[in-house]
């Protein structure tokens, strides 16, 4: 078992649960941006504040990997799971700046579901991260991940149809073509780091 594997520096293991942390926080506020569009602005920037901390940790994590002589696990899965975290944030708070960019204030309901499956889906990864020493959660939680994806692909796909059957103004198809298409990117980097994480989880058991 990964638990049983792993040597004296848990250092890496604490970056990766306050990075899945806030990956989780940072989803909620979208989640909530994307419901409640009058708090635009205030969640934007909570968004960023949270972006900018990840950041932080990434460069905490480099710069430990550079000075550390042995790791818990391979120096290129540590690096490729928090990068695969580290990209669902970015890309939470690039949907976010997208909506202010674009000027949302009345939002279309299939983003408030996409919304909604995103925060579910990176309580679930949260969850994978913090239990990835017990391989039998990270295959629960991947499952959970998985099935969250693919109600987001359906969403998706009927947004989109929609969209182009029922909307006749050019400017309001890009728009909201383009905010369905980065929360659906959003919801797919969190399978991309739970497929990281279930990788690295089966090499260890």
């Amino acid at each position: 078992m990964l638990g049983r594997l792993i040597p004296r520096d848990e250092g890496y293991f604490d970056l990766f649960n306050q990075l899945a942390g806030h990956l989780s926080v940072s989803a909620r506020k979208l989640c909530e941006l994307l419901a409640e569009p009058r708090r635009q602005a205030e969640l934007v920037r909570e968004i960023k504040d949270v972006e900018h901390r990840a950041d932080v940790l990434m460069h905490g994590l480099t710069q430990r990997l550079d000075q550390s002589f042995v790791t818990p696990i391979d120096r290129e899965d540590i690096h490729l799971l928090a990068s695969r975290l580290d990209d669902v944030i970015d890309l939470v708070d690039g949907s976010a700046r997208r909506a202010e960019m674009f000027n949302i204030t009345d939002v279309r309901e299939p983003a408030s579901r996409l919304g909604d499956v995103l925060a579910r889906a990176a309580a679930e990864l949260e969850a994978a991260v913090t239990g990835m020493k017990r391989p039998e959660v990270v295959k629960e939680r991947t499952r959970g991940i998985k099935q969250l994806e693919e109600e987001g692909d359906a969403i998706y796909h009927q947004a989109v149809g929609d969209l182009f059957r029922n909307s006749h103004d050019p400017i309001e198809v890009l728009k909201w073509k383009e905010m369905y298409d980065t929360l659906e990117r959003t919801i797919d980097a969190t399978q991309f780091a739970a497929t990281a994480l279930q990788s690295i989880s089966i090499k260890h058991t």
